[in-house]
């Protein structure tokens, strides 16, 4: 079922001085130069992403050589240049292509091998101490039991923590996006519907044990663990039978979160030396091996797939949720087709095609929007000109009335 409004079109890399076209032309290429420098491959592998680097600006779109699981998507582009088809298909493609280069797929030493591990383990260690003050938050939340304000906070913190994505700030780079005060974090807020979503989780908890809080997990690191500890919450509260996470099947967008990546963080937590945290990995892996903490993946999380595009398994396994989180700008962009909406269209007249009702935590780091009030953008740009990208922009966006479900 797609939207209920004509389609635009997509973006794309073509498009000169936009996002999409530096994230082709700049940030791809400069990734995989540091996906290089952080990992000891051997020759034929560096030869391999180095020439993915200059096909990135020479070549044109290709088959993958190592498996067919994409012949059908790249069937449509190929013999395009990188430029030409949509941001989100390339995007995704490259990422594909760095585990073709490094031989992921298959029978070598690399096989099964995360390029992007040393980024993802950089992310934990060096965000512990806001991981330590998290949990310490979190033991004295769960004293309390079930309270609306406390989810109204964890989803609040759930969602800045979006702000730490590896593929645009390495764990060294600079200066870096991040409100740490409540009002910062207000102040920059551009669309916030808690109140709906709390309202309506609350209205279902009578539901229990049938309720099932689902998350599309985005960003593994500090991100992932504010996903954990909405989870945990939620669970050791007894607000919520079961949680599922819904996990990247291979490693992308350098810090994407797997299955495995969930269960070393909480193995991270477990192995910490203050109480609080690794009480809060106990919990979570008591919570797993009982099987009220679910970690599912599909491949449709790492295709260059629309939202409205979703295999009819997937669609039959979300309908089964009582709410649907949506984490991080990458799922954002699917949710709307990565397609150049006007930014006042209203959040449901475009996803108003999941079975299930939804909210959307994203921090802005691409062009792709919806959901704003007229004269907010004229607003924005005169305030913050790198508003759309920078990172420093979040969004709370559901639809609760969802017309497939009657919710």
């Amino acid at each position: 079922m797609k939207p209920k409004l004509p389609l635009p079109e997509p973006l794309r890399g073509a498009e000169i001085g936009t996002f999409a076209h530096n994230t082709v032309t700049v940030r791809m290429p400069n990734i995989a130069r540091r996906t290089l420098a952080e990992n000891d491959f051997p020759p034929d592998v560096v030869a391999r992403i180095e020439a993915l680097i200059d096909e990135i600006d020479n070549g044109r779109i290709r088959p993958l050589t190592d498996k067919n699981d994409w012949d059908e998507f790249t069937a449509v582009y190929e013999g395009q240049d990188w430029l030409t088809p949509p941001w989100f298909f390339v995007e995704t493609y490259f990422y594909r292509r760095v585990l073709e280069a490094t031989g992921y797929f298959g029978a070598g030493a690399l096989a099964g091998v995360d390029p992007f591990a040393v980024q993802k383990q950089k992310g934990l260690t060096t965000t512990m101490p806001a991981t330590r003050a998290l949990a310490a938050r979190l033991d004295e939340w769960l004293a309390q039991g079930w309270h609306e304000s406390t989810f109204a906070n964890l989803l609040a913190i759930d969602l800045w923590g979006n702000q730490a994505d590896l593929s645009l700030w390495p764990t060294d780079a600079g200066e870096k996006p991040d409100h740490t005060d409540h009002a910062s974090q207000q102040e920059h807020l551009l669309s916030d519907d808690t109140t709906a979503v709390t309202h309506y989780l609350t209205t279902r908890l009578s539901d229990y044990p049938t309720t099932r809080l689902d998350f599309l997990i985005d960003n593994a690191g500090f991100e992932l663990i504010g996903d954990l500890a909405l989870a945990d919450y939620m669970l050791s509260s007894g607000a919520i039978q079961t949680v599922r996470f819904h996990l990247k099947i291979h490693p992308t967008f350098v810090s994407d979160a797997t299955i495995g990546d969930v269960q070393a963080t909480i193995a991270y937590l477990q192995g910490d030396e203050d109480e609080p945290v690794h009480e809060f990995g106990d919990r979570l892996a008591g919570l797993v091996g009982n099987g009220r903490f679910q970690l599912h993946t599909h491949p449709f999380w790492t295709s260059p797939l629309a939202g409205w595009e979703i295999l009819a398994d997937l669609h039959t396994e979300l309908a089964a949720a009582t709410l649907i989180i949506s984490k991080g700008d990458a799922n954002y962009r699917r949710l709307l087709g990565d397609l150049h909406w006007s930014y006042t269209t209203p959040f449901s007249d475009v996803v108003s095609y999941l079975p299930t009702p939804l909210v959307a935590l994203r921090t802005l780091k691409s062009d792709v929007l919806i959901g704003l009030q007229p004269g907010q953008q004229a607003q924005l740009d005169q305030k913050d000109p790198d508003w759309l990208v920078n990172g420093r922009w979040g969004l709370i966006q559901a639809v609760i009335g969802n017309p497939i479900t009657g919710h």
